[in-house]
């Protein structure tokens, strides 16, 4: 890197500034002193920082070794230990996340005690009006790790067969078989743990065979189909690994359209030997897709409260966003009982043409495990998204907090509308950040000087909770320090994301976009911690990141 870079102002004229390169800020310098020996750190010291300092009780030698012989290949390395660039570099690297990238939550409990990474009409490219539907927004979903892909089906314009499609729009279609490899190719690959589909179903009987014989013979042995029509208990995640589930309204059927026993004889085939494959069909069509049907989905019958709990059978419930904000108002404490055992997913409300999205923290502080997103977008929620199911491995299940599954001496559920009082204070100090010369052009922030970054810095969370602050900015540095520590009070950490965002200072109020994240606050690693950034559409930069601190102070 040049020690110099110039911004041509004008034909005659350009300005010239000094490129600064990373330097280690005197927190980093403090600490190193603390744990080094005659100006280096061995591994012996390097285990008990990470022990005494990082908050990693069970940090092993071979853990310091691994650090050791991840930074051999610079120029800084030193056999006998890490001198302060050493050090420095391990902490900016990829070998100090700022939470753990394995599954390790209990995932032998009901799928009903998880939030699950759910998708929205999860075949359009574009707006939910007049863009095409496509086979890649699932991939792209699965490979994120999605865990809930979501097809509306309709028949085709011939009536013969089955696509996809945004029903009542201009949306183009895709056909279903198209949709189905597409899951069954990338389903395992980000996430070893169960797929579930649901149907958004307009298909007359003789379509829905030819759903049920699709998707048997695409999925095969991967389809789990339960054993009995109702089931009064989910099975759990590790139990479904790599398997499918369907989830849709079950249709309705009369006796008569039971399949027939293999043996027997029916009067009706002697008196119409014409009766034709396609009558058949549909005689049969409605009990063979309805075998699928590993969760079912729909409202209670008989005028039923639509929170009933059935005790021998389980459900899944759809509301949309509105219909649940609604419903929080009168009944939280119900929808949090109801969520125990049922599973609620949460849909956008059809004013969201465009594919935007709403605050997904209402659906989880009531214990929704499908808070359905648009993924084909990007925003500060879809972010906040993205942040919670950064959790347990990316693996896209994270397991419920403990008061959301439990009841009281009173038998009553959670009730997210009581006040809550504070349990720890998150402490975040924001040191520096580097990468943003490597990864955008010079010229991208700024036509005639370095950039202006600042970082916003808070909590997505409960109403409480939730707030955002953010240091001044830095002029004309390509590696700002900032050295900036913010304090957030929290009182439900458990369903708390940290949002972190760099943003380049204009003066027009109109500032450009430096970088995001989103983390899960009770995975979060205490100390000090390399921070990588992303970009709109949740792209982690090549070089991007930032240098933090993480400390929780516990209320007495």
């Amino acid at each position: 890197m040049s020690n110099k870079q110039s911004f041509k102002v004008c034909f005659c004229f350009k300005r010239i500034f000094r490129l600064k390169v990373a330097e280690p800020p005197e927190d980093i310098k403090n600490l190193f002193n603390q744990y080094a020996e005659n100006g280096t750190i061995t591994i012996d010291n390097l285990q008990n920082f990470l022990i005494e300092f990082q908050g990693e009780p069970n940090a092993t030698k071979e853990d310091a070794q691994a650090i050791f012989n991840s930074l051999r290949h610079l120029n800084i390395f030193q056999r006998k230990g890490l001198h302060l660039d050493a050090f420095f570099r391990y902490l900016l690297g990829d070998l100090n996340p700022p939470f753990y990238s394995k599954v390790h939550h209990d995932m032998n409990a009901p799928l009903a005690h998880y939030f699950l990474f759910t998708g929205h009409n999860s075949y359009l490219t574009g707006n939910q009006l007049s863009s095409d539907s496509s086979v890649h927004p699932i991939i792209n979903a699965l490979l994120q790790g999605v865990r809930v892909i979501e097809l509306d089906l309709w028949p085709n314009s011939k009536k013969n067969g089955v696509e996809v499609r945004h029903g009542g729009t201009l949306t183009s279609p895709v056909e279903l078989i198209k949709c189905l490899r597409a899951i069954k190719d990338n389903a395992f690959i980000a996430s070893e743990y169960p797929v579930v589909i649901t149907f958004e179903d307009h298909l007359p009987s003789n379509l829905q065979a030819k759903v049920a014989k699709m998707v048997t013979e695409t999925f095969g042995e991967t389809l789990y189909s339960p054993r009995s029509e109702f089931i009064m208990e989910f099975p759990s995640p590790d139990s479904l690994k790599r398997r499918i589930l369907i989830s849709t309204k079950p249709p309705e059927y009369h006796e008569s359209q039971r399949p027939r026993e293999s043996g027997t004889t029916d009067n009706k085939d002697n008196e119409q030997d014409d009766q034709d494959d396609q009558d058949e069909d549909e005689e049969n069509a409605t009990p063979e897709y309805k075998q699928l049907i590993a969760i079912h989905a729909g409202k209670p019958k008989g005028g039923l409260d639509i929170w009933h709990i059935d005790p021998i059978k389980v459900r899944r419930l759809s509301l949309s966003e509105q219909e649940l904000e609604n419903a929080t108002r009168t009944r939280g404490s119900d929808i949090v009982r109801f969520t125990q055992r049922n599973l609620l997913r949460v849909y956008p409300k059809g004013t969201r043409l465009d594919s935007s999205n709403y605050d997904p923290m209402l659906g989880w502080t009531h214990g929704a495990q499908m808070v359905a997103f648009n993924m084909q977008g990007y925003g500060k929620y879809l972010w906040i998204m993205n942040g919670m199911f950064r959790a347990n491995g990316g693996c896209g299940y994270v397991k419920k907090p403990e008061f959301l599954l439990a009841l009281g001496p009173n038998n009553e559920a959670f009730d997210p509308n009581e006040p809550v009082p504070v349990k720890t204070n998150l402490k975040v100090k924001v040191y520096m950040g580097e990468g943003w010369h490597s990864d955008f052009h010079h010229t991208h922030f700024d036509l005639y000087s370095p950039p202006d970054f600042f970082v916003r810095v808070g909590i997505a969370g409960v109403p409480n909770d939730t707030k955002m602050m953010e240091t001044q900015p830095i002029e004309d540095q390509w590696v700002p320090v900032w050295n900036k520590e913010f304090i957030f009070p929290l009182s439900v950490p458990e369903l708390a994301v940290l949002r972190v965002e760099v943003k380049e200072y204009d003066t027009s109020g109109k500032h450009d976009f430096g970088g995001q994240t989103c983390l899960p606050i009770p995975e979060l690693r205490t100390g000090i911690r390399a921070v990588p950034l992303h970009n709109r559409r949740g792209q982690r930069y090549k070089s991007v990141r930032l240098l933090m601190r993480f400390d929780f102070d516990y209320a007495e």
